[in-house]
């Protein structure tokens, strides 16, 4: 079990018994009302408002047997501040991380484990970069019908005041699972993403650890591990489609926007002055030949190979970023927050940054239009 909830302004999904792809199993209510979920994680995607005033993100009262109240705040200056006052006990965090008003896409995770009297507040920036950890010292559980109540309750807009249940605008998604869900590098390919072998094309979801890899230099690479994550379908994990016969691509393939590809050839040369460039997914979804993905599912997976040198794998005759890892096995916090946190530290590479420069969406666009010329 992982995604029990999910509020978008468009829909609210609730299930004890774990959401699937397309959604909820059942709309049966809950057994128990006063149900605890011991362990789990909220997890929100929200914009940075353009404002040096505080800005309201979330905010819920409950009141009755079971009161608790709920608060995330954008404060100038100093960070994202998150308040949690709920069956007696009190939280307060703030993550001061480097911020710029404006653009900055963000995600925020509050991760629970009761029995174990351990928690982390996690903010990353969705243009990748390190994430700030706090670590928190025992966590109180939350009731599930609480939980509910909050994913099902809020209403966008308004009057942080006016409503029990309030979220921002700029706040894209709230998301509510089960597990103490990772921080950090993130996987970016479709399960049957085929990559090249020595022994041809075979989907990245049939791969395993010591499989060979066919770069895209010709050389051959051993594949140290095969990372996989189930997320919501939203906000900075939304797919997007990127159509074929375009950059080599031999078939469509469908990549989350995170998901670096890596471009060359002769008009990359005259206008970049290298051999290749990085374009985040993302930045194509705004040419004819990539698009997001339509809203058909609730949750999607992605997986990624961790290679020795970051080099570049093939997929379906485009080259791509490799799952890049820096230096995170020399940081002990942040890799026990990560999709690595079960593997042998010593099993895990080091890998410098790309030399190849990452373009914007302007440019990823002159680009690409002249492709399609």
């Amino acid at each position: 079990m992982s995604w029990l909830g999910l509020w978008h302004r468009d829909a609210q999904y609730f299930d004890a018994a774990g959401l699937t792809p397309e959604g909820e199993r059942s709309r049966l209510l809950l057994q128990d009302a006063d149900a605890l979920l011991a362990r789990g994680s909220l997890v929100m995607e929200f914009h940075l408002p353009d404002s040096r005033k505080l800005a309201p993100l979330i905010r819920f009262e409950q009141g009755g047997d079971w009161p608790f109240h709920l608060a995330v705040t954008a404060v100038p200056g100093a960070g994202i501040n998150l308040v949690l006052d709920h069956y007696g006990g009190s939280l307060r965090r703030t993550v001061k991380p480097a911020l710029t008003a404006g653009a900055d896409a963000l995600r925020l995770t509050y991760s629970w484990d009761a029995p174990s009297f351990r928690g982390r507040l996690a903010l990353e920036r969705l243009d990748g970069g390190r994430a700030d950890i706090l670590e928190i010292e025992a966590p109180r559980p939350w009731r599930l019908q609480d939980l509910r109540n909050l994913l099902t309750g809020a209403r966008p807009g308004g009057s942080a005041g006016a409503q029990p249940g309030f979220v921002a605008q700029n706040v894209d998604y709230i998301a509510l699972s089960s597990d103490l869900e990772p921080v950090g590098p993130m996987p970016g390919l479709s399960p049957d993403t085929p990559l090249e072998t020595d022994q041809g094309p075979r989907p990245i979801g049939q791969l395993k650890r010591g499989d060979l890899l066919r770069s895209s230099s010709g050389k051959l690479v051993p594949v140290l591990h095969v990372i996989a994550r189930q997320v919501p379908a939203f906000g900075a994990f939304r797919p997007v489609l990127l159509r074929a016969p375009y950059f080599g691509l031999k078939q469509d393939l469908q990549v989350a926007p995170c998901q670096r590809l890596v471009l060359s050839g002769t008009d990359v040369d005259y206008h970049f002055g290298c051999d290749a460039v990085l374009a985040p997914a993302e930045v194509l979804a705004t040419t004819r030949i990539a698009a997001p993905v339509g809203r058909s599912s609730v949750l999607t997976t992605y997986m990624q190979v961790v290679l020795p040198g970051q080099e570049v794998p093939v997929a379906a005759g485009l080259g791509v970023e490799s799952l890049f890892l820096g230096r995170i096995r020399r940081d002990p916090v942040a890799l026990s927050a990560s999709l690595l946190a079960g593997l042998d530290r010593n099993s895990l590479p080091e890998h410098a940054p790309s030399c190849c420069p990452v373009v914007r969406a302007f440019d990823a666009a002159v680009l690409t239009e002249q492709r399609i010329a």
